[in-house]
C-alpha cells in the first residue's frame, strides 16, 4: 500500500466517521434548531465526499466501498477520541453541545489535513483526478470546520461562565 491509498483509505473512514459525529449531533441536540439543522445539511457533504471518495479511488484499483477492517491503516490512523456513545458524564446539554461540538470540529480538523495532503501528493504526482477530488471536498471541510468553530465561540462565554 502506497502513501497516497494511505491517505485515501484514511479520507474514506475520516469522513464516514464525521458523517456519524454530525447526524449524532444533529439528533442529541434537536432542540438547539440551528445545530440540528446545519449539522444534518454538512452531514451531507461528508456523505458526497464519502462517495465521491471511493468513486475516485475504483479508478486506482481500489474498493473503499468494502466492509471497513478496523482503522485506517498506518501512521495515518484516527486518534481515538470518541465518549462511548451516550456518555455524557454528568454534564449539562449545554456543556455536552460543546463538547459534541469540539470532537466534531477534531475530527473535521483531521480530515482536513489528509485533504491538503492528498492535494499536494496529487500536484507532485501531476494527478489531475486526484487535485480535482481534494480541490473539490477540501474548501467543504473548511466550512464545516469554521462552522464548529464559530458555534464554539458564541456558546462558550454564556455556558462556561455560568457554570
Amino acid at each position: 500500500m502506497n502513501g497516497v491509498t494511505m491517505v485515501l483509505h484514511a479520507l474514506h473512514q475520516g469522513e464516514r466517521d464525521l458523517v456519524d459525529g454530525l447526524v449524532a449531533l444533529s439528533e442529541r441536540h434537536r432542540a438547539e434548531h440551528e445545530v440540528h439543522h446545519v449539522a444534518t445539511d454538512v452531514a451531507d457533504w461528508s456523505r458526497e465526499h464519502v462517495r465521491r471518495l471511493a468513486d475516485t479511488a475504483a479508478h486506482y484499483g481500489l474498493d473503499l466501498d468494502g466492509p471497513s477492517d478496523g482503522p485506517s491503516p498506518g501512521p495515518f490512523a484516527a486518534p481515538g477520541r470518541k465518549a462511548p456513545e451516550g456518555a455524557d458524564d454528568g454534564l449539562g446539554p449545554g456543556l455536552l453541545l460543546l463538547r459534541d461540538l469540539r470532537g466534531t470540529h477534531l475530527a473535521a480538523a483531521y480530515n482536513s489535513l489528509h485533504w491538503e495532503m492528498l492535494a499536494q501528493a496529487a500536484q507532485a504526482l501531476r494527478d489531475h483526478r486526484l487535485l480535482a477530488l481534494a480541490s473539490f471536498c477540501h474548501p467543504r471541510t473548511l466550512r464545516q470546520m469554521r462552522w464548529t468553530n464559530t458555534m464554539i465561540k458564541n456558546l462558550s462565554p454564556q455556558l462556561l461562565t455560568s457554570l
